[in-house]
């Protein structure tokens, strides 16, 4: 009876010590290898395939423990194929988690309004999409851009800004694909609006492009386009500060070299619109580039705070850009 009980304690401990090592196991993240994993699941893969490539790629220890774990659970069958990649220390359960998510499969990118085209192509290439020279190369390919129905200029303008998911195996040439769709199913919604107000499309979302790097506040938008607007009505230059630094690196205001320099895009030495977009504008940018406000404005200048002032004259502007320059040098360095 004695060894009988002995016998029995002692599987017990067995039994216990596996219990605590496997449930160790289970819940203990592991380290990636440098630069993480990508792995990729086919669709209807058995699962004993998919558990031993993340073990060989680094994401779990033991491939068995994984699948038993599975099994018991009734997990293996509820694994979703598509691109996974890991760049953070995660556990076999954690694993399990995110092979069931609808979304782990996809990476989200975020594309902020007033970027340039090189801007969104650092943020795919960060991102771990592809090179830049790859997205760079298609977004002034001749042929891609006929097949997209896009101007001479490329893609800048046309990349419109959102969030965006994709496959971690997406290739460049089906994200930029899928950027000009999100601006071709909004453009769509301002057709009537832009025919109502004698612009074309390029036309509009160039002029879209210049309120969204002269302002991200909201209610400033139609009353840039309104002084862009009267500009154009009467001849007179845009006067724009970000045309003239368009395509040079730079940070800042431009300086009165900046404006000098002879570029297609610098409404300071060529009147009307520049001959393309000089970022990608949001839906608030096109739709105030369609609707300016009703004010007879010509100028504005920064107060230095993230607002303008606006003015009617030559003279009202002039005073105010002595008033924010005095400001500006009062409070500066």
């Amino acid at each position: 009876m004695r060894r009988l009980l002995i016998s029995v304690v002692c599987l017990a401990l067995v039994l216990g010590g596996a219990a605590a090592w496997l449930w160790h196991d289970l819940n203990s993240p592991v380290r990636l290898p440098s630069g993480g994993a990508l792995v990729s699941i086919a669709p209807g893969e058995p699962f004993r395939s998919v558990a031993a490539r993340l073990q060989a790629a680094g994401v779990v220890r033991h491939a068995w423990v994984l699948r038993w774990w599975a099994r018991w659970k009734g997990l293996d069958r509820l694994v979703r194929n598509g691109d996974y990649r890991f760049a953070e220390p995660v556990s076999p359960r954690d694993v399990l988690a995110a092979l069931r998510s609808r979304t782990a499969a996809l990476h989200r990118v975020t594309i902020p309004e007033s970027s340039t085209v090189s801007q969104v192509v650092s943020l795919f290439a960060n991102a771990g999409f592809g090179g830049p020279d790859q997205f760079l190369c298609l977004a002034h390919d001749p042929d891609f851009l006929l097949s997209l129905d896009m101007p001479a200029t490329g893609l800048e303008g046309y990349l419109f800004p959102d969030t965006y998911a994709f496959a971690w195996s997406a290739a460049p040439n089906a994200i930029l694909r899928a950027l000009v769709a999100g601006f071709r199913e909004h453009a769509a919604g301002l057709e009537e609006r832009r025919r109502a107000a004698g612009l074309s499309e390029h036309e509009m979302v160039t002029l879209a492009s210049l309120i969204e790097k002269e302002t991200g506040t909201a209610a400033e938008r139609p009353l840039v386009s309104a002084v862009f607007h009267n500009r154009l009505r009467l001849g007179m230059p845009l006067q724009s500060d970000p045309t003239a630094v368009y395509g040079r690196d730079g940070h800042g205001a431009p300086t009165p070299a900046d404006l000098a320099v002879e570029s297609p895009y610098n409404t300071y030495l060529h009147p009307g619109l520049p001959p393309g977009p000089i970022c990608n504008p949001g839906l608030a940018a096109l739709e105030a580039a369609l609707s300016p406000a009703h004010v007879s404005y010509l100028y504005f200048v920064s107060r230095n705070d993230g607002t303008h002032v606006f003015s009617r004259t030559l003279e009202e502007h002039n005073r105010a850009v002595a008033q924010f320059q005095r400001a500006a040098k009062r409070n500066g360095p």
